[in-house]
């Protein structure tokens, strides 16, 4: 089957895009940070719910998926504004045909380190277990969509070994973090679906959330993994075609570039297969940790993870002064049976 070209629509205000959107029968893709409402509260800026009634527009699209918004969410805030429990209310307020878990993207804009990195993907783990269990109480588990995410191609496969349970023939799984990426390189975006397409089980499915139109021809050599991506990169090009002709961007204006868009992709997607660049092999990473309190870090590090993923922790608990806390207990015991 040819991969799925899903349009991002930016928001589901009724006007010339999303009348575009119907006319032109393309499934949909939108963020939750698109139906917050948002309110000041002695000076600061607070999460206030969710615009629901925004939700009857999208009648007449030929479907609408739901993204939890997290990479928006992680640069406009620093966190996450809503909970899972928020955040699957949403879920389960409208019929749409598949919705993403909460997770916690791996750009370099939002994790730094590779510490940082490690961190997000136990916390991802440990949001789409509890979003999948609340889904099972709400009735709404075979729509869900479990996400995974990394940097390299390899951290992929922590999220799967964590989420194993989930990965069963027929689901669809969210790929993050990967609509920065160049197409090719160690740290590509071939490089990651090619090591997730040799890893994951016979049968599962995935979704690259924002993959560039012109990774298509290359990901047609994985048709038979891939069902489905979505993007929202019309909007980049109308504005800097806006810019260049010195005119407004209205939305009529968008809705000519997403149509013209989408188009392209369905016409990339027609293109000859291409040729892979075929996934390197990285080095190990090095662990110069010769320090014992660098070793104590570490130790510390990893035990919170584990107890993230396990559930004892919550996913939005780990601070710098716990993990240091955590590794002054370790020190200790280090010295003291050194």
């Amino acid at each position: 089957m040819p991969i799925e070209i899903v349009v991002g629509l930016p928001h589901l205000s009724e006007g010339p895009i999303l009348q575009r959107a119907r006319a032109m029968g393309a499934p949909a893709l939108i963020s939750a940070n698109c139906l917050s409402r948002w309110k000041r509260h002695e000076g600061w800026r607070e999460w206030a719910g969710w615009r629901l009634r925004t939700l009857a527009n999208a009648s007449g699209l030929a479907s609408l998926d739901l993204d939890s918004g997290g990479f928006t969410a992680m640069v406009r805030y620093g966190a996450l504004p809503w909970s899972v429990d928020a955040y699957m209310g949403l879920a389960a307020s409208y019929p749409f045909r598949r919705f993403a878990s909460l997770d916690y993207c791996c750009e370099e804009a939002v994790a730094a380190d590779r510490e940082e990195v490690l961190d997000r993907i136990a916390r991802t783990i440990r949001t789409n277990r509890d979003c999948r269990m609340r889904a099972v109480d709400l009735g709404i588990a075979d729509r869900f969509m479990p996400v995974i995410q990394g940097r390299l191609p390899t951290d992929y496969e922590r999220c799967i070994d964590g989420l194993w349970h989930l990965m069963t023939p027929g689901t669809v799984i969210g790929v993050g973090s990967v609509c920065r990426r160049p197409i090719f390189g160690p740290e590509g975006l071939i490089a990651v679906f090619e090591h997730l397409d040799r890893v994951l089980p016979a049968g599962t499915f995935l979704h690259g959330f924002g993959v560039k139109g012109e990774a298509l021809p290359y990901l047609r050599a994985f048709e038979h993994r891939v069902k489905s991506i979505d993007s929202q990169s019309y909007a980049l090009i109308a504005r800097y075609d806006a810019n260049q002709r010195g005119i407004s961007k209205t939305d009529q204006f968008v809705a000519d570039h997403m149509e013209r868009w989408t188009r392209r992709q369905m016409e990339r997607r027609c293109e000859a297969v291409r040729p892979l660049q075929r996934e390197l092999a990285l080095p190990a990473p090095q662990d110069c940790r010769d320090d014992p309190w660098e070793r104590a870090i570490a130790a510390a590090r990893e035990e919170i993870r584990t107890l993230i993923e396990d559930g004892d922790l919550d996913h939005d608990e780990i601070t710098i002064g716990w993990i240091e806390q955590w590794a002054a207990d370790i020190y200790q015991a280090g010295v003291c049976h050194g």
